[in-house]
């Protein structure tokens, strides 16, 4: 039962089935939903299914966790980097599954993820509009030619990547407190590789010296709206994570 499950809360190397398929989808908008839409049907399987998840399962997450973290240091292309991101940070499902959570809890820490992976994709749909393809270091810093879209991108990613105020800071912070020892030290060894990932990716795209961009900065009303979105995002969080999660 549980390998079921895995094919929707990704666990290396059944995580290659979906990005298999989120790599085939051509639109940004079917593909955003897919990635709002599977982690909670794995979910939903995990609560109706319940599959015992014995100790192995979990120490299986946290390697198939920290695999797809160490890939996000190799890839360049944005659109790769947000769906390998979704892979490692969803297979940390299984350690709150593991301790007895509730399907609400389980519900809210792939959201928390998922949708922040959401956004990027749409953004980078929006850069490979105006730079023809979403590759770090492929075209000059967008600080300077476009710094609406390198700060939206800056926020965008900082959001996935679990910093504060934003709602994966929290639950990773519950994940912390739940585990011990070795376990704990994974979870924390992941997110510092997160963390170097992001910078490597910002840097690539905010100070690069590559070629011209001829494409216009990112409209003031999608500006906006991705704020907007960060905003009310960040106050669900304090909202939604205060007894815990």
């Amino acid at each position: 039962m549980w390998v079921l499950v895995a094919l929707f809360l990704p666990l290396f190397p059944l995580s290659v089935v979906q990005n298999m398929l989120l790599a085939r989808i051509p639109r940004p908008l079917a593909r955003s939903a897919l990635l709002l839409l599977l982690p909670q049907v794995g979910v939903t399987l995990l609560h109706t299914l319940h599959p015992p998840i014995p100790g192995f399962l979990v120490t299986w997450a946290l390697l198939s966790s920290a695999f797809y973290a160490l890939r996000l240091l190799t890839v360049r292309d944005l659109e790769l980097w947000s769906g390998l991101f979704v892979s490692s940070a969803l297979a940390l499902t299984w350690g709150v599954a593991a301790r007895g959570a509730d399907v609400t809890t389980l519900r809210l820490f792939a959201f928390w993820f998922s949708l922040p992976a959401t956004l990027l994709v749409l953004l980078t749909a929006s850069l490979a509009r105006r730079m023809g393809a979403a590759y770090a270091g492929l075209f000059t810093g967008l600080a300077q030619s476009q710094p609406r879209l390198a700060g939206v991108l800056t926020l965008v990613v900082l959001s996935i990547i679990a910093t504060p105020p934003f709602p994966g800071f929290f639950a990773l912070l519950d994940i912390l407190h739940g585990f011990g020892g070795a376990a704990a030290l994974s979870v924390l060894g992941v997110w510092l590789i997160w963390g170097w990932a992001a910078t490597r990716v910002l840097q690539g795209f905010n100070s690069s010296n590559g070629r011209e961009i001829s494409g216009g900065d990112l409209g003031m009303s999608s500006v906006v709206g991705y704020a907007v979105t960060l905003v009310v995002f960040a106050a669900a969080g304090f909202l939604f994570t205060r007894g815990g999660l």
